[in-house]
């Protein structure tokens, strides 16, 4: 089964026996957003037509956001662009967004582990996150390590929902962030970069 097959978050957490939880683990961690990217977005969001399909969303609203927090982190990281993601027969396709960890042989070469991925979905956000706890199953597989942390987003563009995969237990953070308060959206992104900074340096150091 492809990813897209999965229509329920209950679907995937009966398919793989992962137990759900909500709680608020994010911890928001100030961002410095440019000026110029603010002026930007706003003019994109007041002018443009942002919201008409979901590949307009991404391209207007989720990855801006996504590239502005991966340039920090650019030295570790690739984030990777509708990459083919697969680990066996029922865990495969393309996810939105992924972020992987830069490999020794150029940013040509797809590595893993793979630390965060991100489905974005227009309003459906149950069938949404079916799809993108499909791919954190498939990358917490794929890296071979229960104790890493596989982070997981789901975004309509406005409205933007975090979980983490941790063993078997998938966690959804209980409050949202939207784009409409620009500061506390890139304080949540930000932090799910920094943890993935945090277990590929302990990764490393192991």
């Amino acid at each position: 089964m492809s990813f897209s097959s999965y229509k329920s978050i209950g679907e995937v957490l009966k398919a793989f026996q992962i137990t759900y939880t909500e709680a608020n683990f994010l911890v928001e961690t100030p961002f410095n957003i440019s000026d110029y990217f603010r002026e930007d977005l706003a003019l994109v969001m007041r002018e443009g037509v942002v919201d008409n399909s979901e590949f307009a969303i991404c391209e207007n609203l989720v990855f801006p956001v996504l590239k502005e927090v991966w340039k920090c982190y650019y030295s570790n990281f690739v984030l990777w662009s509708h990459q083919s993601l697969t680990y066996d027969q029922n865990l495969s396709g393309f996810p939105e967004y992924i972020l992987a960890k830069r490999s020794r042989l150029g940013k040509l070469v797809f590595e893993k582990p793979y630390f965060l991925l991100v489905e974005a979905k227009q309003d459906k956000f149950d069938e949404g996150w079916a799809q993108c706890l499909a791919e954190m199953v498939a990358a917490q597989r794929l890296n071979d390590e229960l104790q890493l942390v596989i982070f997981g987003i789901v975004s309509n563009g406005d409205r933007w929902q975090f979980g983490k995969l941790e063993a078997n237990i998938f966690t959804r953070n209980k409050t949202f962030y939207t784009i409409q308060e620009l500061d506390k959206l890139f304080a949540a992104v930000n932090y799910v970069f920094q943890q993935c900074e945090v277990q590929l340096n302990q990764l490393l150091a192991a």
